[in-house]
């Protein structure tokens, strides 16, 4: 048997220390890393994104998304909420971590990796509209995308993707509603996200079957010159995957 105690413990420090010496002394190429956000939301009947006009080059006048470069002494999560909130004003919103972007021409004035961000949120949260008080801002809707700088078109691509995928597996449909909601609003989300039309029989008659709706006895919302609609709320429990992806099935 190997008596360990009889190795000598300087190895492992004296190798580490040489390493450490190696590098600073070699030149690495740096590259930079900047965080981007998709914040998608639902308004005017459309589902749409935040684009912001750059005052300056490169691609100075060309939409993007928001983001920009991370601190040194925060994290990725950190710089993407920091990012957004300075944008929207709000901060307690739904998001998730995309992916990495790292075409090495992306960005023509160095090497930049951007690690991106979806978010979702209902309108009405943003109450401190710093996102609306500016010319160089907009929500746009997605059938109406602008040419955008850098890769932001590939990013909010993936990003619709990811939300696809989501609207089948989670909740998230919810992030974009109010508290209390129609069932003809719940359905307009879907159809929006997934760009088609759903059987309004079929979806409600799934929707009130699985459990995901509370109905709020008493309360409706006029919806238009008809009848008022009846208001329901979203039931914050655990839902199996296969209930949600049954909606549009």
């Amino acid at each position: 048997m190997v008596d360990f105690r009889s190795i000598p413990q300087y190895s492992f420090n004296t190798q580490n220390q040489q390493f450490q010496t190696s590098a600073k002394t070699e030149t690495y190429e740096k590259p930079l890393v900047t965080v981007d956000v998709v914040l998608f939301t639902m308004t005017k009947g459309e589902l749409r994104v935040l684009l912001l006009k750059r005052a300056s080059e490169p691609f100075k006048d060309m939409w993007s998304i928001p983001g920009g470069f991370i601190n040194l002494g925060e994290t990725l999560e950190e710089a993407a909420k920091r990012w957004l909130e300075q944008r929207t004003g709000v901060s307690d919103i739904y998001f998730e971590q995309l992916g990495a972007f790292g075409t090495p021409d992306r960005d023509p004035r160095t090497r930049v990796i951007t690690v991106s961000y979806f978010a979702v949120v209902n309108f009405d949260k943003i109450q401190t509209p710093q996102a609306l008080k500016h010319d160089d801002t907009a929500w746009i809707a997605l059938e109406a995308l602008p040419a955008l700088a850098f890769d932001h078109q590939e990013i909010i691509h993936h990003a619709l993707l990811r939300l696809r995928e989501k609207l089948q597996t989670s909740p998230i449909a919810f992030q974009l509603l109010p508290q209390k909601f129609t069932l003809t609003q719940l359905q307009k989300v879907y159809e929006l996200i997934l760009k088609k039309e759903i059987d309004k029989r079929n979806f409600r008659k799934k929707a009130l079957a699985s459990g995901i709706l509370f109905e709020l006895i008493g309360e409706t919302k006029m919806d238009g010159f008809h009848r008022p609609a009846q208001l329901y709320a979203f039931n914050q429990i655990k839902i199996p995957t296969e209930t949600l992806g049954e909606l549009t099935s």
